[in-house]
């Protein structure tokens, strides 16, 4: 069985690029810092690496979700598979790769949650001013659970969810 589970933060936004053909797919590429358990011992630091940091890969509708909604600092959990590979480069050499394809992703935490944890990623879960931004009718109540109450006559097409 190939099957991977991570839980970390995106350690910049998705490139995201599109397949030529005569289907596009968008193919979306991040990189998930996910902390190493028991690395932070009596809160020292020696300068050891306490985090690895995990290269993912989401085709389809997961690629077209990660440029939507994540950003640098999100902290989301991924399911997905392991796959290796390898190229020649242009010097020649050969190069191995290792990549988790996205099957599954999906937030760790809220927003609220991540603005008020003190991420040492800047700017987490900040929207872009180049995004629509979609309004109410009905003023938009914190639920005092981090979650948004999502007020009557919203349609479900601007939820990241179903």
């Amino acid at each position: 069985m190939n099957k991977v589970i991570l839980c970390g933060r995106l350690t910049r936004d998705p490139d995201v690029r599109y397949s030529q053909g005569e289907r596009q797919m968008a193919i979306a590429r991040y990189t998930v810092a996910v902390d190493r358990r028991g690395s932070r011992r009596n809160g020292s630091d020696n300068g050891d690496q306490t985090a690895d940091f995990i290269q993912c890969v989401a085709f389809d509708r997961n690629a077209e979700f990660a440029e939507k909604y994540l950003r640098q600092g999100t902290k989301i959990i991924v399911t997905g598979r392991i796959q290796t590979g390898s190229y020649t480069n242009r010097d020649g050499q050969r190069v191995y790769t290792t990549d988790v394809v996205v099957e599954e992703q999906e937030f760790a935490e809220s927003r609220n949650a991540s603005q008020n944890s003190g991420s040492t990623f800047s700017g987490s879960f900040q929207q872009s001013e180049s995004r629509p931004v979609h309004q109410a009718s009905a003023p938009v109540m914190d639920a005092g659970d981090g979650f948004m109450n999502i007020p009557d006559g919203v349609e479900d097409e601007g939820l990241p969810f179903n």
